[in-house]
């Protein structure tokens, strides 16, 4: 969501006092008011009691500065002041902290904590992973930066390296982070140049349906296609076998972990060429890339050829490729799906992928290419175990759009392509305040101002009314429309689920409130050891099943959603492993009290005699959400009256009532050379060093630090890597200052890909994007 734009044009008063302030809308500004210097306060009236406080004063700093040790020391960078590596600790010394975050009213602290440090009895976990190494920071012109501390890193190249700089996944270099096994110093990346583009391959990453090992197991996957005369089967889309050598890695996140391949490169032609990318509209393609440079595109067509894209009706190739495969599925009904599961093969459950859009959404070409993929890949290439859908917010709240059926198709004709409009489900505001009708009650706070029933505040509600007249999915991914997934999306949504089943609940709401940074944190159990070992120091008990609040109501049929797995004297470490999770997000689920995040207090229906209840966020609302999850959001929104902001409401559900929820820790890159530790203290330096409480990233003065990475809804970088990917020309971030977006020199595009000189056009691994505002710059004119 665009939260902060959204929130200015509504909010009036301090907040538009406070954006006033600012002299760049993208940087962040103090809130610390300024301290008034009073003379006559700090001397007093009385000549006598001003010679003798100014005498102490003047004795007392002489004394400091002359006999205080470290002041008298050499010199050390500021920065060095502030963290310390972990490869720079000598093994055999107690580990000496230099600073403590303010937590829960403690004072903070600037002292050597040594002593206490030996009083623990609990070991800092050990990490055995590979070192990165924290090389001397390069910055730029560090003298004449102004604005936040990123600014001074330097940027990154290696994501502009072009096929030509292909090379095996084992011969691969990152220019960033710089790893080395053995500890000692990396080389730089060798530069790699290809006199003959490589070709790419169609990439598989759907089950081999044919194998003997899924027949066992599974019903039988028949063939889907394009057409009712089943002459254009659903195509593949084309990968590289490789990386670009020096390609940066991802900062945030990690390939192995979710089970997603990391060793393959994805262009332009080879994700999209398939939907219509690189030919004509009298073919029946789109027109686009037509002006960028294309070596090599020929081989994505090789085998299925040109598709004609003119007279596809997606909804009825969903619904054929659903009914050959109907044998493979569970149904949503519970006596028949208890029948099914105890017959024959294994079923499997279908999974809903809600797409939101609005009237007047811009359906540009490059919206149709990321919408053919989608339904492509999760739907026509399962074999029906997706179905694709999109929730059309319609804000006319005085058209009839449940009861006319003229209305509807007069609103589909003038919005949503012709090829789409059998998958809409047109909804209004209106309509959900027939829904949920009734007194939601009083608010805690509502700083945008905005209706409870209003599509900012309570984005869940269609996605609850959807999930309610659809009891044939078992789980609903809520998706965007500005939101771009590089590689497969069916690799993508497959490999988060099964990830998020095979997670525990011992420790699930602690490790899901930090940042993976594979760099600094090592393996996955490393993280988990270190999260483990945070939370005993923050004396807090790990969260396990529901929680508890003053002014809690219970639901109707009760709370049971504990597996069995986590009864009492069962292995606390398998509670839940196996378990479909209930909600899978893409940000952390962060601890939204004290956070300084904008909504955290958009709290309505309970009662204000009372402590808010505790709340969980994750931002951005993409994330997926099962069936029971919306049911107990329905129950607490119909019959409760309650309600809280759309990005807090669905975590905080799963909070208070004990289901499954985790944030799954996808690949999210940096745009210039971050330190390790700093990473992790822009994005982990929270309470407890989690994302939430004081000094989260989500605190508005502290979301600039997202600026440079591909995933945040207020990022620079995702939207200008995203379209030198599509081959287009733009200004590079550098310059002046640090560099910004929109600033430096036009880099990419058609004559630098040409060149015989340039590595060609970009080939990125799979990597989500967000946001996506335009892509063809003739969207911009």
């Amino acid at each position: 969501m665009d939260q902060i734009s959204n929130y200015m044009s509504r909010k009036s008063g301090s907040f538009s006092g406070f954006m006033a302030r600012k002299s760049e809308l993208c940087l962040p500004v103090s809130t610390k008011p300024k301290s008034k210097f009073r003379i006559k306060a700090l001397l007093g009236h009385c000549l006598y009691r001003r010679v003798v406080i100014w005498t102490f004063v003047i004795i007392f700093l002489l004394s400091i500065t002359l006999f205080n040790p470290r002041l008298t020391a050499r010199s050390r960078d500021v920065l060095d002041l502030v963290h310390v590596s972990k490869g720079a600790t000598d093994d055999n010394q107690p580990i000496k902290v230099t600073g403590i975050h303010k937590q829960d009213g403690e004072e903070e602290r600037l002292e050597d904590l040594t002593e206490e440090a030996q009083k623990v009895e609990e070991p800092e976990p050990q990490y055995e992973e590979e070192v990165v190494e924290e090389e001397e920071e390069e910055e730029v012109s560090a003298d004449n930066v102004n604005g936040p501390h990123w600014l001074r890193y330097k940027h990154l190249d290696g994501y502009y390296n072009g096929l030509r700089a292909l090379v095996p996944f084992s011969q691969y270099r990152p220019e960033y982070p710089k790893v080395s096994p053995t500890g000692r110093a990396s080389e730089p990346s060798p530069t790699v140049h290809q006199s003959e583009p490589p070709k790419p391959s169609a990439y598989m990453a759907h089950p081999a349906y044919n194998s003997d090992e899924y027949l066992k197991t599974y019903v039988p996957v028949k063939r889907c296609y394009l057409d009712e005369d089943n002459k254009v089967p659903a195509p593949d889309l084309y990968a590289y076998n490789g990386v670009p050598q020096g390609q940066p890695k991802a900062a945030i996140g990690s390939y192995n972990l979710l089970g997603i391949r990391e060793d393959v490169c994805f262009d332009r032609f080879g994700r999209y060429g398939p939907y219509g990318l690189g030919y004509d509209l009298e073919l029946g393609g789109t027109g686009e890339a037509l002006d960028t440079e294309h070596e090599g595109s020929e081989a994505v067509w090789e085998k299925s050829g040109k598709i004609n894209y003119e007279n596809i009706d997606w909804a009825a190739a969903q619904e054929r490729c659903y009914k050959s495969n109907e044998g493979r599925f569970f149904t949503g009904n519970k006596t028949r799906d208890f029948e099914l599961a105890q017959s024959g093969r294994q079923k499997m459950d279908r999974i809903a992928v809600v797409i939101r859009i609005y009237v007047g959404f811009e359906w540009t070409s490059h919206a149709l290419l990321n919408f053919r993929a989608m339904i492509n890949e999760m739907n026509l290439r399962s074999g029906g175990e997706y179905d694709v859908h999109f929730l059309l917010h319609v804000r006319d709240n005085n058209a009839p759009i449940w009861a006319d059926p003229t209305t509807v198709q007069n609103i589909l004709d003038v919005n949503v392509p012709p090829e789409f409009h059998g998958l809409c489900t047109l909804w209004s505001e209106a309509q959900m305040k027939l829904y949920y009708p009734g007194n939601f009650g009083e608010t805690f706070e509502n700083p945008s101002n905005g209706d409870i029933h209003g599509v900012y505040r309570s984005a869940h509600m269609p996605l609850q009314h959807f999930a309610m007249m659809h009891p044939e999915y078992a789980h609903f991914w809520n998706w965007e429309m500005d939101m771009r997934w590089t590689g497969s999306y069916y690799e993508f949504f497959d490999r988060l689920g099964k990830w998020g089943a095979k997670q525990s609940r011992h420790g699930m709401w602690e490790r899901a409130s930090k940042y993976y940074i594979p760099g600094l944190h090592g393996s996955w159990e490393n993280f988990t050891e270190l999260v483990e070992h945070e939370t005993r120091e923050s004396g807090k008990r790990p969260i396990l099943g529901p929680v508890g609040f003053t002014g809690k109501a219970g639901l109707e049929e009760g709370e049971v959603f504990l597996p069995a797995s986590c009864a009492s004297g069962m292995d606390m470490t398998q509670c839940g492993v196996g378990e479909d999770a209930d909600l899978i997000t893409l940000n952390p689920l962060f601890d939204a009290d004290e956070s300084g995040w904008v909504f955290a207090g958009d709290v309505t229906g309970y009662d204000k005699q009372y402590e808010k209840p505790p709340r969980r966020c994750a931002i951005v609302t993409a994330s997926r959400l099962s069936r029971r999850l919306l049911r107990v959001m329905h129950e607490e929104t119909w019959r409760l009256h309650h309600a809280m902001f759309s990005e807090m409401f669905p975590p905080s559900m799963a909070l208070h009532h004990g289901l499954k929820a985790v944030y799954a820790p996808h690949p999210v890159y940096l745009d210039r050379r971050w330190p390790q530790q700093e990473i992790e203290n822009a994005f982990n330096g929270g309470k407890d060093h989690t994302s939430g409480g004081h000094g989260s990233p989500f605190d508005l003065t502290n979301e600039h630090n997202h600026k440079g990475t591909t995933w945040y809804y207020n990022s620079e970088f995702a939207g200008l890597l995203w379209r030198r990917w599509l081959g287009y020309a733009q200004m590079d971030g550098r310059g002046d200052n640090g560099g910004r977006a929109g600033e430096g020199t036009k880099r990419g595009g058609q004559k630098e890909e040409e060149d015989p000189n340039s590595s060609g056009r970009l080939c990125l691994r799979s990597m989500l994007v967000h946001p996506i505002k335009w892509e063809n710059p003739a969207e911009q004119e």
